[in-house]
């Protein structure tokens, strides 16, 4: 099985996946002052069921943890679900109480 290469264009306003040179699914956002919001993530159906989506979000949520500027607002039901499934992440989402935030 190829690796997958994870990548965030900026000028897209998307994170991609790209396994062997093609692009295998993206998660599309917009971005406040305060907020990214992820609107949609798409992965191609050749690839589908190989953790690219899990991998783009898991990739997606460090890198805004990373910067650490913006609360995440997951209109797109893939995030919102993954998000949901790794507590560890619910912090970093817009609305959650400031008792959970983790250091």
């Amino acid at each position: 099985m190829s690796e997958t290469q994870l990548s965030k264009n900026a000028a897209e306003n998307r994170y991609e996946a790209h396994i062997d040179g093609t692009l295998a699914g993206f998660a599309v956002y917009q971005l406040t002052d305060e907020l990214i919001v992820f609107t949609h993530t798409e992965v191609q159906p050749e690839f589908e069921g190989r953790g690219v989506g899990s991998a783009l979000a898991r990739f997606a949520l460090d890198d805004v943890r990373e910067e650490g500027t913006r609360k995440v607002l997951p209109i797109c039901p893939f995030i919102k679900a993954w998000m949901a499934r790794h507590p560890d992440y619910f912090s970093m989402m817009y609305g959650a109480p400031a008792s959970t935030a983790k250091d």
